[in-house]
């Protein structure tokens, strides 16, 4: 059965092997090894996919410049779906990024209809507040898509290099759809190239954490930022190509005096150039990069992307904003969070009878998954907490009061440093 992904919709994933297959999406174990400090979700498998993350691996280990960029739509509360996002924002910033965070007020307008106020009160006091709580510093950039003229000329130019055509074959769209909606496509590609541009230190690696029902965003922004590059460098047999793909004469010649300058030996023609005693494809494009940017093109790097797994809703199905059953909310009081707990579907037999002799099953238990991504920190107490549940020891009463337990905690603690955090916003340049 084919896949779906749809940014704005109800995407589940019930076989997240079928994403490889059929999107091209790399395994994310394959390169855990290399991470001296992995998160949580890289260890337990959440975060399950990658593009290219290799690229933005080398750059932390290497402590080059590289970046993390994700965006929320400010279309409701905030839930603990949204939390994992965040934490790998922060995770990335503490680990050298430069972190971009977008509040996608023009996407929450143009698709959901939100009122531009309505659009900024969530989008403080239920994400912003809920990220800085959760220890994003100061150093990186929050910002609201409308507000943000630099993103938005470069979501003009991107526009330019797209036609509907494609846009519509990518995410289903008819003659009904705005061109707001559109418009708000082009927003997001220029959210996750816009780190690149000089202001932020020009090219560079970029990390976009989501949810694998974005990965259409991520594909057509890695074809973007392809197309806004000028050259393209091969390597062939014995030689590399260095093609124009939409340099004139002018940008030709000063990438040939650059090479001429690095040492290299070349033969340049109206439309390319062949270099002959150089064998590192990946260094001769930073210095072509280096020449586009330099003459005022953008000399994008293809952004890299990791995806999590989808958090079940309480109810079963995906967690979503819209269904307010089927998640807690970060601002939820934290006795009802509790509550909601207590009547969430799990991975139990019908009976204490069937649970003893057959045992549970943890993968279908939306209850054992908060533990998993939120609310267990010990990776051998969850391993205990999983085989005692499909032993059958393990009851669903018990466990559900332990996750209510720790969630009412949790909550507790968290809109606490959300009060606190009201009073920080103007360390990131934002009013309360």
């Amino acid at each position: 059965m084919e896949v779906k992904l749809d940014p704005w919709g109800s995407s589940q994933v019930e076989d997240y092997s079928k994403l490889f297959e059929e999107f091209g999406i790399s395994r994310f174990e394959e390169i855990l090894p290399e991470i001296d400090d992995p998160h949580p979700y890289m260890r337990r498998r959440i975060i399950f996919g990658h593009r290219d993350y290799d690229v933005v691996l080398r750059a932390m280990k290497e402590r080059r410049p590289f970046a993390v960029m994700s965006g929320f739509m400010p279309s409701g509360r905030a839930h603990f779906g949204h939390m994992m996002v965040m934490n790998e924002i922060i995770w990335h910033q503490r680990h050298g990024a430069d972190a971009f965070v977008a509040i996608a007020n023009m996407e929450a307008h143009a698709v959901r209809g939100i009122s531009w106020q309505r659009c900024r009160e969530l989008g403080i006091n239920d994400y912003i507040l809920s990220l800085i709580a959760l220890g994003f510093e100061p150093t990186g950039h929050i910002y609201f898509q409308s507000e943000n003229y630099r993103m938005r000329d470069l979501a003009f130019e991107l526009a330019a290099e797209t036609n509907f055509s494609e846009v519509s074959a990518i995410y289903g769209f008819s003659g009904e759809t705005s061109i707001g909606h559109m418009e708000s496509v082009m927003a997001q590609g220029a959210d996750i190239l816009h780190p690149q541009l000089p202001d932020y230190g020009g090219p560079k690696p970029v990390v976009v954490p989501v949810g694998s029902d974005q990965d259409a965003h991520m594909r057509l922004t890695r074809d973007l930022a392809y197309r806004m590059r000028k050259f393209l460098v091969e390597q062939r047999e014995g030689y590399i190509s260095i093609r124009g793909k939409a340099a004139g004469p002018d940008l030709i010649t000063a990438a040939a005096n650059a090479l001429i300058d690095a040492g290299y030996r070349i033969r340049q023609y109206s439309e390319h150039i062949d270099l002959f005693d150089g064998d590192n494809a990946e260094k001769i494009d930073e210095i072509i990069r280096e020449v586009e940017v330099k003459n005022g093109e953008f000399g994008f790097i293809p952004p890299a992307s990791i995806y999590h797994r989808f958090m079940t809703g309480l109810t079963g199905g995906k967690m979503s904003s819209s269904r307010p059953e089927s998640h807690i909310a970060l601002t939820e009081d934290p006795e009802e969070a509790a509550n909601k707990v207590m009547k969430a579907i799990t991975g139990g037999r019908q009976s204490l009878a069937e649970q003893r002799r057959y045992g549970g099953e943890p993968e279908r238990c939306a209850v054992y998954e908060f533990l998993l991504f939120h609310l267990a920190e010990d990776d051998s107490e969850l391993e205990e907490l999983y085989k005692e549940c499909r032993s059958g020891r393990q009851m669903c009463g018990s466990c559900k009061k332990n996750a209510a337990a720790r969630i009412r905690e949790f909550l507790r603690e968290h809109q606490s440093a959300r009060r606190d955090a009201i009073h920080r916003l103007k360390e990131f340049g934002l009013k309360p």
